[in-house]
């Protein structure tokens, strides 16, 4: 499977100390040039700077091959370059929190998943415990609406009946 991440679902994931699950769902996870260059401002957690210095062998840093689009200037760097890879790879997935970028890529055809749907999909394989984890990711600046973390431990609470 062909994965791109932004720079989101990563930064999250690595505060959360689940980082790990991504090689376990996909594989190798490309990353481009200007996402991993966003992953060391220096505004960014040390944890994220420094886990990105020693970044594991299955995360691979790209370079994008096409020139820059115009009509992504409305997104960020990261984002403008998670999309063109994504494009120029014909990548099976692509990981996304921001919904402009995350509309724009639909518009171009894309499958787009978040750090939610990340760790819904980890949690339905049986790799991590979905409400723990969401109570450490509600501990960060990242954005959970109560309807969505509702519905997530709702269909989690129904797997776990089911099996």
């Amino acid at each position: 499977m062909r994965v791109i991440t932004d720079a989101s679902p990563l930064h999250y994931l690595v505060l959360i100390a689940c980082v790990h699950i991504l090689p376990e769902l996909f594989g190798r996870v490309l990353v481009p040039c200007a996402v991993a260059a966003e992953l060391q401002y220096p505004r960014a957690p040390a944890e994220i700077r420094t886990w990105l210095i020693s970044s594991p062998s299955w995360l691979d840093i790209r370079p994008v091959g096409q020139p820059p689009d115009i009509t992504l200037v409305h997104l960020d760097a990261g984002e403008q370059e998670a999309i063109r890879l994504a494009e120029e790879l014909r990548a099976d997935l692509l990981l996304m929190d921001d919904w402009e970028g995350r509309r724009e890529a639909e518009r171009r055809a894309l499958r787009v998943t978040g750090t939610l749907g990340i760790l819904e999909r980890a949690a339905e394989r049986g790799l991590l415990d979905l409400p723990a984890i969401l109570a450490r990711l509600q501990a960060t600046d990242f954005c959970l609406p109560a309807t969505l973390v509702r519905d997530l431990l709702a269909r989690d609470a129904g797997r776990k009946r089911q099996a």
